[in-house]
């Protein structure tokens, strides 16, 4: 088979993985060493960094092939889909040809479990050290790591990796157990706390060579089986406490076909994806547990988003005297964000905070006006039942249709 026609089929099955962002690790080598490659800039897979920048990562699959029948997956064992299979030399020189046309600045590479977890393994590494080593690479390169595998690969691994991911696949080990019967989440989570142990240890070390400097992170399936947005945000926020995950991804199942009766024959809207990575962002940058943004079973609201749900159904802390309120609260208000909340803290040992300066801020004023008070201005909705306000401030029908 000719390399174009492998990476046709590779590229294609690898756009099934939603665990490819960077976190914009820092270039490797000393100060003053030469090498090739960058740790961000504009490409072909765009990944973004959590200040916005972008890295370009080539974004592929060693192989499709694949021992595991997980009936979610388009490379199940059983799928008819082409088949194909990349030398390890041959990511790597994909990866140069790349990297020289200016179209990536790194790599992410998964792969299909063949022979073993070990033997997968080994290759995925090959295919870092060849880049690293003998191409004199110091991009960025993202390995999936293979459940399973030696702990000392695993080791390998992320001395040659910026990140790391282990995909957990399905919130709830019924599910896994159920969908993808060859995956255990004992041994899923095991691999993330060999990961998260050899990075408390390269800190610590503090001299010592970096271990994927860049974290590590997941991947969750949305809609795959009927798991509610309650235990996913559960199951994420254990993987955040437990095992310092850098990222989860979410992903919305895509119908594949000629699927098995197992999973559903429609996706989820695109909108649930995205109410989870707007709840997931509250839970680590705002201090939101999963308890608060959904307190019983069920999934987040469609037509408002999280935050604004939540100050909804907490109306007792509102409206929110932006003089007085702790920063922390300030951060909770509907349309006030992190940065705004700083600023505000800040403005008001100067002066008191007036609504003109919401204006000034560029809050979202809409949003904001229902939940706070300022020296000059009091809402008129104050008193208005949550029900009202959800009904003029939930996002209009073209928002909510995102695909």
């Amino acid at each position: 088979m000719q390399l174009i026609d492998k990476l046709e089929i590779l590229a294609d099955a690898a756009k099934y993985d939603a665990s490819c962002a960077s976190s914009g690790a820092p270039k490797r080598g000393s100060k003053g060493k030469a090498g090739l490659g960058a740790t961000n800039g504009m490409g072909i897979c765009h990944s973004y960094t959590p200040d916005g920048r972008c890295v370009s990562l080539l974004k592929v699959l060693l192989t499709n092939f694949c021992l595991y029948d997980c009936q979610y997956c388009i490379n199940r064992r059983s799928s008819d889909v082409p088949r194909a299979r990349f030398a390890p030399h041959e990511v790597a020189e994909l990866t140069m040809d790349f990297y020289r046309r200016n179209c990536v600045s790194g790599l992410f590479l998964s792969s299909g479990i063949i022979r073993s977890a070990d033997y997968t393994m080994e290759q995925l590494i090959e295919v870092a050290r060849l880049l690293r080593e003998e191409h004199g690479f110091r991009g960025y390169i993202h390995l999936k790591t293979i459940p399973d595998a030696d702990p000392l690969l695993i080791e390998q691994a992320g001395r040659l990796a910026d990140r790391l991911s282990v995909n957990i696949e399905l919130p709830t080990e019924a599910s896994l157990l159920r969908l993808a019967p060859e995956k255990q989440v004992r041994s899923i989570r095991q691999t993330m706390s060999q990961i998260h142990d050899h990075e408390a240890e390269a800190k610590a070390e503090r001299r010592g060579p970096a271990f994927a400097p860049a974290g590590q992170s997941t991947q969750m399936i949305v809609g795959a089986d009927a798991t509610d947005d309650s235990s996913i945000l559960a199951t994420a926020q254990s993987l955040y406490r437990v095992h310092r995950l850098r990222r989860v991804y979410y992903s919305a199942f895509s119908p594949i076909p000629r699927s098995p009766a197992s999973v559903p024959f429609a996706a989820p809207p695109l909108l649930r994806e995205h109410r989870l990575y707007q709840a997931d962002f509250l839970m680590r940058g705002y201090g939101f547990s999963a308890g608060e943004l959904l307190t019983g079973p069920g999934n987040l609201a469609l037509d408002v988003d999280p935050k604004l749900a939540w100050a909804l159904s907490h109306r007792e802390l509102f409206p929110l005297d932006l003089n007085r309120a702790p920063a922390e609260l300030l951060a909770r208000v509907p349309g006030i964000g992190l940065v705004n909340a700083k600023r505000l803290v800040e403005l008001r040992r100067h002066k008191r905070v007036r609504f003109e300066d919401l204006r000034r801020l560029r809050v979202s004023l809409d949003k904001v006006r229902p939940f706070v008070v300022t020296a000059d201005y009091r809402p008129t909705q104050a008193e208005s039942p949550s029900s009202v306000l959800r009904a003029q401030l939930r996002e209009a029908p073209t928002q909510l249709a995102i695909w």
